[in-house]
């Protein structure tokens, strides 16, 4: 249940992550590095976690997103327009209890990149229907989408029971654990998530990319090819493939999967992307390999 005492609970648990900072900060060395190739490779706003809408680019196709996207809705929710977002600013002024207004509105501002003020829409929403659990969904992928993960994983935990679990929550919960880091704990909602929704491609997405995050990138690639195989397969899937393939050194295949899925212009933006990151990386490796002192005789 969201209370305004959970809610306060949850910020005193971030004063007190601050300081386990440095071990957090080395924990997310590998999403760090994976979301910058995203954040180059993928130039359309990913979906969310079970298909739930729009964020910042992160590359990951169902997701926080996330690292995995988040998100509020399908296609129609993003094209959404700034006079549309305003007309339901003013009718929440006039009716702010109103659940249905709430969620149209909250919808709308993250769905045009106000993700802070979706935030606060969500959380006097939240607090109004504590045990509702569309509003706690949309609630914990909003905080996730701003970066205040640790509120996110206590209010999505909320979401859903384990008597009547939610696919689309599960995958939710996998996007906020892999941006914590904790790649093995994010797999397993992930899992569970597909027990429910069997070749999900978006979850199937996802798992994919924890598990280029954990560094398995043999089973990541496995995982997308499933993944972009699936009917339901958007070309954000096969985005996630492309920067796995990419990752593992099968530039050639990478580009190839790119140019099938994206317009000519988008594949050459994405591609040139793509091979920029990879060249940084191996640019670095190198420095690295020099820098480091010649052994002794």
């Amino acid at each position: 249940m969201i209370t305004a005492r959970s809610t306060a609970t949850a910020g005193s648990a971030r004063a007190s992550a601050g300081g386990s900072g440095a071990r957090r900060a080395a924990r997310l060395g590998a999403a760090a590095f994976l979301v910058v190739l995203a954040a180059g490779c993928q130039s359309r706003s990913p979906e969310t976690t079970g298909s739930i809408g729009s964020a910042p680019p992160s590359g990951f196709a169902s997701g926080l997103p996330s690292v995995l996207g988040f998100g509020s809705g399908g296609g129609d929710a993003r094209r959404i327009s700034r006079r549309d977002v305003d007309a339901l600013g003013t009718k929440y002024a006039e009716a702010p209890n109103d659940l249905g207004i709430a969620m149209r509105y909250a919808q709308g501002l993250r769905a045009t990149g106000q993700l802070t003020q979706a935030v606060a829409v969500l959380q006097q929403a939240a607090l109004r229907n504590a045990r509702n659990t569309a509003v706690l969904a949309a609630y914990g992928k909003a905080l996730a989408e701003v970066g205040r993960l640790q509120e996110a994983a206590e209010v999505l935990q909320n979401a859903h029971t384990p008597a009547q679990p939610d696919w689309r929550v599960l995958s939710a919960q996998g996007s906020v654990a892999d941006q914590l880091g904790d790649h093995a704990r994010a797999q397993g909602f992930y899992d569970a998530a597909l027990k429910i929704r069997p070749n999900e491609p978006t979850v199937l997405s996802n798992l994919g990319l924890s598990y280029a995050l954990a560094r398995q990138l043999d089973q990541a690639e496995a995982t997308l090819q499933l993944a972009a195989g699936q009917p339901g397969a958007d070309a954000r899937v096969h985005q996630n493939l492309a920067l796995v393939l990419g990752l593992k050194g099968n530039l050639p295949e990478a580009e190839a999967t790119l140019r099938r899925v994206l317009p000519p212009e988008e594949a050459a933006a994405n591609v040139a992307s793509l091979r920029a990151f990879l060249a940084r990386k191996s640019g670095q490796a190198a420095d690295k390999t020099a820098r480091k002192p010649a052994p002794r005789g």
